[in-house]
């Protein structure tokens, strides 16, 4: 008597969902931690003359932009992983991965300008802190206090 096989047949569709899952988020990530890596080392400069040589200030800031970056995007990889329809073929793969790394790429590109806002208004705010006043006093107004004319009685 021979041993039964207790694995079910795994279906072909599922191997292309793995497939396409899989190439999905090493191409996500991928674009991810290179957009990442490049605010990083741009927008070094940025903060930087923000924070007016203050540079450990200027580095913590950029490290953390650069964390709320990685946890928002991986975030809304890892959501919009799950694909409801069933794929059977090769093409079907390539059309879901592109267009699942276009929606990511989108939201890359405006978390990217969003940073660019975030460093624009910080460089601005320190720039005006620090400028001096736009016209210089040349003279002064003496306020002087009125004095009290005696009321007349009786008029």
């Amino acid at each position: 008597m021979e041993p039964t096989s207790l694995a079910t047949p795994v279906p072909e569709s599922s191997h292309f969902m793995v497939v396409a899952y899989l190439l999905y988020l090493v191409v996500s990530i991928g674009l991810t931690v290179w957009v990442a890596k490049t605010l990083q080392r741009n927008g070094a400069h940025f903060l930087h003359d923000a924070f007016l040589g203050k540079e450990r200030l200027a580095d913590s800031v950029n490290h953390l932009l650069v964390v709320g970056f990685y946890l928002m995007n991986i975030g809304y990889v890892a959501l919009s992983l799950k694909e409801h329809r069933t794929i059977w073929t090769v093409q079907e793969i390539i059309e879901l991965v592109c267009t699942k790394v276009g929606w990511v790429m989108v939201v890359l590109g405006a978390m990217h300008f969003f940073n660019l806002y975030v460093f624009n208004r910080i460089r601005r705010s320190s720039q005006v802190r620090h400028q001096p006043p736009p016209v210089l006093p040349r003279e002064f107004t003496r306020v002087s206090v009125p004095q009290q004319s005696p009321v007349s009685e009786g008029v």
